[in-house]
């Protein structure tokens, strides 16, 4: 047998992954070394988010409906602080050094940092109006949020706690995501179907690329050159090329695409990168090699399956199926079809589910704590 074709062992992983619940008000750990589940966490609201920074090693969890963060000790596995911010929230983004909480509020209406070690809010920026959305640059110090009733994109200075600059949006933004550099932010519109790009220095209009369907999920490589899209309007997924500022290409992506996951391959190793869109209408996750575009794989998960988390050592794609209140756990290597008995993947594009775990009602969102 070839080296190519023989199987590597699947390795587990030091480190649990932590799943926000919504229906359930719980978080369940599910631990990477053995998939099962360690602890139902129980809340009293409905957990909407789960961030985890790389230290400590604990889960910070944000119920919209009464604007509080939980903190979930990874090892305790119980909710060792929390913190009420306000009567409403949006979202929540880690600071760039990973130090701090952002919050956006709804009511009332404000940016709120959150520090890690004291868990008590500190630097805010208040709005006018409610926000419906925001993100924090990577690489400066800034954060774009988005008013889709005043169709506005304000750029603040997450260091100075203030608003720099506001853009008027000639359509209604409904989502919105900084470049890998910060240069420049991308916004786009559901309304009228396409994405415009910005100059973060000066708020001016790069270019507007209309997209052919209404863009509700953005996913990202690693290095930010390649941006994926899907929305409704079409069954496609939407390469973009933010430093070109230009749209690459449209590939068929199942039924309804909707959030994506990339699970990139360090140089050397021999299985592509794949781009995996989920499908909640079909219960299936569709695959595309990166490199290609070409479909690599379909996987039967649960019913209704949302967010995709891929675990940090990328052996693992785990899919949160919100309509079955299951995890499907993918095996990344089998996505290929390399491995022995892989010909059926390579033939009828069927990839396996490598196990399946139960955790709680309608899970939305997850976040891997590892243990170095």
């Amino acid at each position: 047998m070839s080296a190519a074709c023989q199987k590597p062992k699947a390795t587990g992983i030091l480190g649990y992954c932590f799943i926000a619940n919504h229906t359930s008000r719980s978080v369940s750990v599910l631990d990477l070394s053995r998939f099962r589940i360690r602890a139902h966490v129980a809340l009293d609201a409905a957990p909407s988010e789960v961030v985890a920074p790389t230290k400590p090693a604990r889960a910070y969890v944000l119920a919209r409906e009464n604007a509080t963060v939980y903190e979930i000790d990874a090892v305790s596995l119980a909710v060792s602080r929390r913190v009420r911010l306000g009567n409403e929230a949006v979202s929540m983004r880690l600071s760039r050094t990973g130090d701090s909480l952002w919050v956006l509020l709804r009511d009332p209406a404000a940016l709120v940092e959150v520090p890690i070690n004291s868990l008590r809010p500190e630097r805010r920026i208040h709005f006018s109006s409610p926000a419906d959305g925001f993100d924090v640059s990577r690489e400066t110090g800034d954060a774009c949020i988005i008013n889709r009733h005043d169709r506005t994109i304000a750029i603040a200075s997450l260091d100075q706690a203030s608003v720099t600059r506001t853009i008027v949006s000639p359509a209604e933004p409904s989502i919105v995501s900084f470049r890998r550099d910060g240069r420049h932010l991308i916004a786009g519109s559901e309304a009228a179907r396409n994405i415009t790009i910005y100059d973060t220095a000066t708020g001016k209009t790069v270019v507007t690329l209309p997209l052919g369907l209404a863009p509700h999920h953005f996913c990202t490589t690693r290095d930010g050159g390649q941006l994926y899209i899907t929305g409704t309007g079409m069954d496609a997924v939407v390469t973009v090329y933010p430093y070109r500022t230009e749209v690459a290409e449209t590939r068929l992506a199942g039924h309804a695409p909707g959030a994506m996951a990339v699970t990139e391959t360090e140089p050397g190793n021999p299985t592509p990168s794949f781009l995996m869109v989920a499908n909640p209408d079909a219960d299936r996750v569709t695959v595309l090699d990166v490199e290609s575009g070409k479909l690599a794989a379909l996987v039967q998960v649960g019913r209704g399956p949302g967010k995709i988390v891929i675990t940090p050592d990328r052996q693992y794609a785990l899919v949160l199926n919100e309509g079955s209140g299951d995890v499907a756990v993918i095996r990344i290597f089998s996505l290929a079809g390399n491995q022995e008995g892989g010909g059926r993947v390579k033939r009828y594009k069927s990839a396996p589910l490598f196990t399946m775990v139960p955790v709680g009602e309608q899970p939305v969102s997850g976040a891997v704590v590892v243990f170095s």
